[in-house]
């Protein structure tokens, strides 16, 4: 069993203002993904300029954290912000869901492609490649937070985790971080360099997402106001077959294109 190390939240407080390191973590993502744009913009030479990218970043932003919120409500704990709707945008006491947020980007991506009129599937294989470095970060800051931690377990590398009870579980946080994040940006990465067709990234990205987060939800600990719902999936789950299909959808299309 290894020893869950003791953060504190909280970086720095000046007086009412506290610095938390799960904001920096997303704040630390975001500019590592707004430096990836710049990159893959030049490496692709797509038809964006460099304030093309700051604004894309902006819409981004705004897709993420106005869709994650509306995400949690909605798909987690609907019952309970209906009975308190002024706790909908406390978003500094947590509840983001990240497939809400992906709907937010999707919806923001089309909102700026058609206000720039550049191409959606230029624009979504970029912000793809670039979201599994938030989520990287975002799941680190899950872990430096105590919260969203996995199931019991025996094995070695177990955790007990504060407020989870006496018995060590699986530091989820940590698979996702590098199942979501690491691995799913060296796959998408890999595309570009290989100068993958276009959307394919964009696709490969809702496959690759839906299968990690699909397996890692067996080991990590359903949402207690939910649990595991029928054929003892979760709502992470149900929620990431659809992307599954989507992805596979998309892939298959876009292979068939090329062949054409």
């Amino acid at each position: 069993m290894l020893t869950y190390p003791q953060f504190d939240p909280v970086i720095i407080k000046l007086g009412p203002l506290a610095i938390r390191w799960y904001g920096l973590m997303y704040l630390v993502g975001f500019l590592c993904g707004y430096a990836l744009l710049h990159h893959l913009r030049r490496l692709r030479n797509y038809a964006l300029t460099a304030d093309h990218v700051g604004d894309l970043l902006f819409y981004t932003v705004c897709g993420v954290i106005l869709g994650g919120r509306l995400g949690y409500v909605i798909f987690y704990n609907l019952g309970y912000y209906l009975q308190h709707p002024l706790q909908i945008p406390a978003v500094w006491q947590g509840g983001m869901s990240f497939h809400g947020g992906l709907l937010g980007v999707v919806i923001a991506v089309l909102l700026f492609c058609r206000q720039k009129k550049t191409s959606i599937l230029d624009v979504g294989d970029m912000i793809a490649t670039a979201t599994p470095i938030g989520l990287c970060f975002g799941r680190i800051g899950n872990f430096i937070n105590g919260e969203l931690w996995g199931r019991t377990t025996d094995l070695p590398w177990g955790m007990v985790f504060p407020g989870a009870g006496p018995l060590p579980r699986h530091p989820s946080q940590l698979y996702e971080a590098c199942l979501e994040g690491f691995v799913l940006f060296l796959l998408l990465y890999w595309l570009h360099r290989r100068q993958a067709r276009q959307g394919v990234p964009f696709f490969t990205f809702f496959i690759g997402y839906g299968i990690a987060r699909f397996l890692v939800e067996f080991v990590r600990e359903p949402d207690q106001h939910l649990g595991t719902l029928s054929l003892g999936l979760t709502m992470g789950q149900y929620l990431s077959l659809p992307m599954i299909i989507l992805g596979g959808a998309g892939l298959w299309y876009c292979l068939k294109r090329r062949r054409g």
